[in-house]
């Protein structure tokens, strides 16, 4: 039967944990001689310099073959989405309702509006966007090694929206039935909404439960077009004071005082009929003024 094994005191452990570390009898450092830990070193550390060269050398080929001023793919982004203001959105809907009689409410509409088109009064268009475009044609620009890929964008004034701009009426008409919306419709890098030049895209509103609400609507500028000059956009980083073109809407409510409004930007290269997806090329609204 083989002897039970002696056991062990607490000193004894740690005499044997410290010839361990330093062994005076063979000169070794936690088993090895300092000879042979230089060599395990002087391993690690080219291991470790070769592993951080393949790692930066995969980032930079990786870096190298993107482009910083668009995405490389954008393939589910063929059409582009179209918003109103004010952005009162639902949950499964748009809804712009306030009442005339009560102040607070048709001016929370007022300064939603008057906060939106901030970036678009004159002293901000002349500071970043003071160049004069041609109307009516695409605006194309080239790289040149001197723009470091910096681009021009044209102007877009909140004077231009007329009756809609807040600067005569500072309520957009929700002091009364006579309301102003915003249709802004989204960027993709790149767009060019029509092939034809002489046909640009705009705006068209159509109000679905039957016209009786609507007296009329007016566009806001010139009928509602956006101008071709305002495409392509070339990116947030490539083109970084660029601001979307507007059109507003000024609508004469009558009778109750309440529509559903449908309004599309009309090209033939803008889709609309997407049922998975309600803001493509289009927004539906209900519009409703109550007293």
């Amino acid at each position: 039967m083989a002897a039970l094994k002696e056991k062990r005191s607490c000193g004894q452990r740690c005499e044997d944990f410290g010839r361990f570390v330093w062994n005076s009898d063979n000169g070794t450092l936690m088993g090895r001689t300092p000879e042979k830990w230089v060599y395990i070193s002087l391993y690690y550390v080219a291991f470790y310099v070769v592993m951080t060269a393949l790692f930066s050398l995969a980032i930079w080929t990786l870096m190298y073959t993107l482009d910083p001023y668009a995405p490389d793919y954008q393939d589910r982004l063929k059409s582009p989405g179209v918003m109103v203001w004010p952005d009162t959105y639902l949950e499964e809907k748009v809804q712009i309702a306030y009442n005339t009689s009560n102040k607070e409410s048709w001016m929370k509409m007022a300064k939603i509006l008057t906060k939106f088109l901030q970036p678009y009064n004159e002293t901000n268009q002349l500071e970043y966007n003071n160049y004069t475009c041609t109307k009516g044609k695409y605006f194309f620009q080239n790289f040149t090694p001197t723009s470091h890929h910096i681009k021009r964008a044209c102007p877009f004034t909140q004077s231009m929206l007329g009756h809609c701009s807040g600067l005569e009426d500072p309520t957009f008409g929700y002091n009364c039935s006579m309301p102003c919306v915003i249709i802004k419709m989204n960027r993709i890098i790149g767009f060019l909404p029509t092939n034809h030049t002489d046909s640009p895209p705009y705006v068209n509103c159509t109000v679905l439960d039957g016209h009786e609400n609507v007296e009329k609507m007016e566009y806001f500028p010139n009928k509602g077009i956006m101008d071709l000059s305002y495409f392509p956009y070339y990116g947030k980083l490539a083109q970084p004071t660029y601001v979307n073109p507007l059109v507003a809407v000024r609508f004469s409510l009558v009778k109750e005082k309440s529509a559903k409004i449908q309004c599309r930007v009309v090209s033939d290269k803008i889709s609309y009929e997407n049922f998975y997806d309600p803001f493509e090329g289009k927004v539906i609204f209900e519009l409703k003024a109550l007293k």
